[in-house]
């Protein structure tokens, strides 16, 4: 393909962008434009098949930037995935396949959601680590099913993030050698030009890194394709940095910073097209001889996919055909569940480590890791290897780069994977969670130090307002055990939702208390259910955790002095809202009054309670057991409660 006909294709998609933000009187025109020249050329080293957006073995692209939204959208488009010329002209309208920036699931063959500056960075550091792990439990030296390479385009907001800092560093110290970075340096960033805030030398700290950095003009297709060929051949990731003109061919908007964010309007778009030889009164115009040659993505993939799944017949792939279909299709019926006997005491971050164990053993692509903390988390999966031969992954002290990477390993494809951390510490890492819910992504996380129960390592590790703010989050489900069996039952429920979950545990001991035979009502699977229910019961105590507990003797002491009480556990206070008013009536008596038990600031409870013994300040330094008597939640206490909402 000569260069005259690339540019007619970067063209196209330039003006495309550009129709798309005017239409939309929405949007972002300068990267698409600045990046449509190497977009072009990428189009021709990508694997991928438009008709099966999701075939495994496909390369992977990640726009980290979503300002590039009019790029992505008219890629796809030419390249032939389901979305159709009024897909783009409906851009940023409600209920269209082209919102305002790219969500996964919702528009077909959108890798990621992206928005946030450097999510997509570790996203794509997590499909190139998910790709390594999968190849290494499926591969053999004669056999390679999975061997495909990882595109991230990115810019100057993406790398000054420090999440990307984070990630790139991990990338580069995993020798990640299917991962090749495009890095679109216009150096503008919306408040002008990248000196007003950003003088680094990029390339020296890649290397420092562990990465090998290449550098082109990003407007000369030759020098594009020939770094391209250069990093795929690589033994470890790769940036290029595309020195590109933001709005290139917008007349004199080119290198504007205005262009970023804004509609270039209707005169200059036009006189943009007479420049380039387009005729300037066609919106979403695309020549036939540009879409016959986007379009070749089509059968190209179509044939590449049917060469690889012929190959997976023949030996000797038959043997690694077979690991991948375990990969793909896990048995949960072979998790062996550990069990605890009742009236044992044991930290649900103990049991946690347990049922990871068991998970191991029985799911193949059941992995993950913690930011540093594997020892108090207890989340090493013993025996299983270290990544990208093994289980553990070792993240390093990087909890952002960590829940992001994860949720890129979780968009792979057929992993389930986990993360660990203390729960105060997801607060570093709450975008990515976010983002997680958003995409639907069954990321499990798990946070354990739950509650002022840390003790000695005081406030700043005592996580007062983080409850609330999770189970505020739609689409996630955020798990707080009152012990060991419940806490599986916690894992099974979690297992079957297409979500992200938390598993928010206990570093102090609690009573494992009696089994499912021994429920009043419901199911822990449910999100909550009746512990103990009493005939004739006017007070219904609601608690979680290490709570729950303290619910039942008090209601032990209540009952002593003629008050009848009811006790509820609620592990996850986001299913047990899905449950709907039957099931919560039949569990939360509406006949008695509510108290709610809970070492948090517990304004959610309000929903079902009257009153909420909760946190009102952060937590201390001290005992465990000195801290629960110090801010209340102690026998008496509830009791004092219960008399005095009872009148």
């Amino acid at each position: 393909m000569d260069n005259q006909m690339m540019k007619k294709m970067a063209n196209t998609i330039r003006f495309l962008a550009a129709d798309m933000v005017q239409n939309a009187n929405s949007g972002h025109p300068g990267a698409p434009m600045g990046l449509a020249d190497v977009a072009v050329v990428l189009s021709k080293h990508l694997k991928h098949n438009p008709k099966n957006p999701k075939w495994i073995n496909r390369d992977r692209l990640v726009f980290s930037g979503g300002h590039a939204t009019g790029l992505i959208y008219s890629l796809l488009h030419l390249w032939g995935y389901d979305i159709s010329l009024d897909d783009l002209k409906q851009f940023r309208q409600l209920g269209s396949k082209t919102p305002g920036h790219p969500e996964y699931g919702h528009t077909p063959g959108v890798e990621i959601t992206t928005g946030p500056l450097g999510q997509g960075v570790a996203n794509a550091v997590g499909f190139a680590m998910a790709s390594k792990y999968c190849a290494n439990l499926v591969n053999s030296e004669t056999a390679k099913i999975i061997d495909h390479n990882v595109y991230c385009l990115c810019g100057d907001g993406d790398l000054q993030e420090g999440i990307s800092y984070e990630a790139c560093s991990i990338a580069g110290h995993l020798k990640l050698d299917n991962l090749i970075m495009i890095y679109d340096s216009n150096n503008i960033t919306i408040e002008g030009d990248t000196s007003l805030a950003w003088s680094e030398d990029v390339k020296l700290r890649f290397e420092a890194q562990g990465w090998e950095v290449l550098e082109v003009d990003g407007h000369d297709y030759t020098k594009i394709d020939e770094a391209i060929e250069k990093a795929k051949k690589a033994d470890k990731p790769v940036l290029i940095i595309a020195d590109t003109v933001i709005a290139k061919g917008a007349c004199e908007m080119e290198g504007d910073h205005n262009s970023h964010g804004a509609p270039l309007g209707e005169d200059l778009i036009a006189r943009a097209k007479k420049e380039a030889g387009f005729d300037p009164d066609k919106k979403f115009y695309i020549p036939d001889d540009v879409l016959v040659r986007f379009r070749c993505a089509v059968e190209e993939g179509e044939l590449a996919e049917k060469e690889w799944n012929h190959l997976l017949k023949e030996a000797p792939y038959i043997e690694q055909n077979e690991a991948l279909e375990r990969l793909l299709n896990p048995d949960f019926d072979a998790i062996e569940w550990p069990e605890f006997e009742a009236g044992s005491e044991v930290a649900t971050r103990d049991s946690n480590g347990k049922i990871l164990n068991a998970i191991a053993k029985a799911v193949p692509g059941f992995l993950g890791g913690s930011a540093d903390l594997a020892p108090s988390n207890k989340t090493e999966l013993k025996g299983m290897g270290d990544f990208p031969k093994g289980k553990n992954i070792h993240f390093g002290i990087r909890e952002h780069a960590m829940a992001a990477i994860t949720n890129g390993i979780a968009a792979y494809g057929p992993l389930l994977p986990f993360s660990a951390t203390f729960f105060v510490f997801s607060d570093y890492l709450k975008p990515s969670a976010r983002i997680a819910a958003l995409s639907g992504l069954q990321h499990f996380f798990v946070w354990t130090h739950d509650s002022i129960g840390v003790g000695e390592d005081g406030p700043t590790h005592q996580p007062i307002e983080h409850l609330g703010q999770f189970r505020a989050l739609p689409g996630f489900y955020t798990f707080r055990p009152a012990d060991a069996t419940e806490n599986v039952a916690c894992w099974k429920a979690a297992l079957k939702l297409k979500a992200p979950s938390a598993f928010v545990c206990s570093r102090q001991k609690l009573k494992v208390l009696k089994g499912e035979d021994d429920i009043a009502f419901g199911s822990a699977e449910k999100g909550g259910y009746l512990i103990k229910k009493r005939e004739n019961a006017t007070i219904t105590l609601i608690a979680t955790g290490s709570e729950v507990m303290l619910a039942l003797q008090a209601g032990c002491h209540l009952e002593e002095q003629g008050i009848m009480a009811n006790v509820v556990s609620v592990p996850c206070y986001e299913l047990f809202v899905e449950q709907g008013a039957e099931y919560i009536d039949a569990v939360i008596d509406p006949n008695t009054k509510v108290l709610a038990i809970e070492a948090a600031a517990g304004n959610e409870w309000y929903r079902f309670a009257d009153d909420v013994l909760c946190m009102n300040s952060f937590g201390a330094s001290g005992k465990a057991g000195d801290l629960f008597e110090h801010f209340g939640f102690t026998i008496p206490n509830v009791v004092e409660r219960v008399k005095a909402l009872l009148g």
